[in-house]
Order: C-alpha cells, then structure tokens, then sequence
C-alpha cells in the first residue's frame, strides 16, 4: 500500500508540474504579444534598418512581435551624373516594380534598429511631395 501512495504522489507532482510550466508558457505567450502592442509611434514614418544594411521607410506595425509589417514603403537610391559625377539621392516608392509590392513583411531578427522619421525632415517632406 505504501508503494502505491508514493507512485500516486509522484504523479501528483507532475501534474503540478507540468500545470506550472502551462502557466508559465501562458504568461511569456501574452507578455510577448503585449509587448508587440506596445509600442506606438508618434510619428507618420519610421526608417527601418536592416541588417543587411538597407535602409526603408514606411509605417511600421507590429514592431516587437513576431511579424512586423512595413506599409507605404519607400527607399532611397543614390544616381550619379556620368558628366558632372555629383551624385544625387532620389526617393523611390515601392510597388513600382514587376511584382507591384504593397507592404513588406520583415524577420524581426533582421531589424538592426527603428528610428521615427521626423515630420520636417528631409524624407519626411521627399514622401510628402511623392504622396500628390
């Protein structure tokens, strides 16, 4: 009778353990998902880095969370002048090309940093001028 309460007592404790790691699995699920709300901009524009060193800018949603997404996405591309050699930088909105895309879906892991685009800067007023 002994051996019998101690096997019951056994699956007791993993039963309690096994509801423990639940929970706690339950609680990193939603400190995970809250900490992707979380974050709210306050500006129109982020500028986006990514590890490999492109840079886009666009509205960024789901910054934080598993599947941050960049909407009217736009990027800047440096032209020279093969006469003069000045370079000039000029604004390219995305969806322009074959696949016409609208939004782009990025790893989280391949964000090196999101910096708001200020609302007088020089992008801001180039993605101004490209909305009309």
């Amino acid at each position: 009778m002994v051996k019998n309460q101690r096997g019951s007592a056994v699956v007791q404790v993993i039963w309690v353990l096994a509801g423990l790691l639940v929970i706690a699995a339950a609680t990193l699920h939603i400190v995970w998902e809250l900490r992707a709300t979380a974050t709210n901009f306050t500006t129109p524009y982020q500028a986006v880095l990514l590890t490999n060193g492109s840079v886009y800018f666009g509205h960024l949603q789901g910054y934080g969370g598993h599947n941050p997404v960049l909407t009217d996405v736009f990027y800047i591309v440096t032209q020279t002048n093969p006469e003069t050699k000045q370079s000039n930088n000029v604004l390219v909105k995305r969806g322009k090309e074959l696949h016409e895309p609208d939004r782009m879906y990025l790893n989280p892991n391949s964000l090196l940093f999101v910096e708001p685009v200020g609302p007088n800067s020089k992008v801001a007023q180039l993605i101004a001028q490209a909305q009309h």
